[in-house]
């Protein structure tokens, strides 16, 4: 039966009112990436260390979420969620923004990744999360995807400061999801040691974010890598093993990590990072 309201497929042929999909990217990328060179060690018995490492000239939240979906299912998933998703991204109603989707090519399989910004912080989470409940159209959305799903999971994560703004850029990339569990206790000694380390992966412009979580699992932290293919990756991560001081970021973080995981991960045709 049809869902009460616009069915589905009026939701998807709705025209909201835009949003434009790259807001002068390049000047932004320069500005994030000479931020992360000036970075200052800070005391773990200040503050919390979510106050200590996060941005402080943005107050965006982000939010990242897992779906694992039928293996027959897949096609239909990618299909339903690349004419839904740009709907919310580009309505201006919502206080969100698409930071990018993808499938994972190389880790867990038939899974969906997907990333989002919330511009404004907790309120701005709050806003989006109680006009959806509104949303018949997305309500309708929802329970096609259920059936498509064998589960899903999500965090709300921080920016660390030193790390370079995840930008839309051009493609074709495959990107690297290396997700990193800590013990607790560690994420100021985390942040000091990468917030040296990140200037050693920075020249071919592989550092697209990262990210440490406040609500979900928590110490997890989520570094995104983007590559033009397999090779390359493998040849950016042992350039890097040449470089003077790198070596030394390793020997100091690898005793902090309880586990570590690493995805290779192909963008959706919708995604803004391709």
């Amino acid at each position: 039966p049809e869902p009460k309201g616009r069915s589905f497929s009026r939701f998807c042929r709705s025209r909201p009112r835009r949003r434009p999909w790259r807001r002068g990217y390049a000047g932004a990328a320069e500005g994030s990436w000479l931020r992360s060179l000036f970075v200052h060690k800070v005391d773990p018995r200040k503050d919390a260390h979510s106050n200590l490492l996060a941005k402080r000239e943005t107050s965006s939240l982000y939010k990242i979420q897992f779906h694992n979906v039928k293996p027959e299912c897949l096609d239909a998933y990618n299909s339903l969620t690349e004419e839904a998703l740009p709907k919310l991204h580009e309505d201006a109603d919502y206080p969100c923004a698409l930071v990018g989707s993808w499938n994972t090519w190389y880790g867990e399989q038939d899974q969906a990744v997907h990333l989002w910004r919330f511009s404004g912080g907790y309120p701005a989470l709050t806003e989006c999360m109680n006009k959806l409940k509104q949303n018949q159209d997305y309500a309708a959305f929802r329970r096609e995807r259920s059936r498509l799903l064998l589960a899903r999971r999500n965090q709300l994560l921080l920016e660390f400061s030193f790390w370079n703004e995840p930008l839309p850029r051009r493609g074709p990339h495959v990107y690297e999801l290396r997700t990193y569990k800590l013990k607790p206790g560690t994420m100021i000694e985390w942040g000091n040691n990468w917030a040296r380390a990140i200037k050693y992966r920075q020249e071919n412009q592989e550092a697209v974010g990262g990210f440490f979580s406040q609500i979900g699992e928590l110490y997890v932290v989520h570094h995104l890598w983007a590559y033009r293919d397999l090779q390359s990756r493998e040849e950016t991560r042992n350039a890097a093993w040449r470089k003077s001081g790198w070596d030394e970021n390793v020997y100091y973080t690898v005793p902090l990590i309880r586990s570590m995981e690493s995805r290779i991960m192909i963008p959706l045709r919708i995604s803004p990072l391709q």
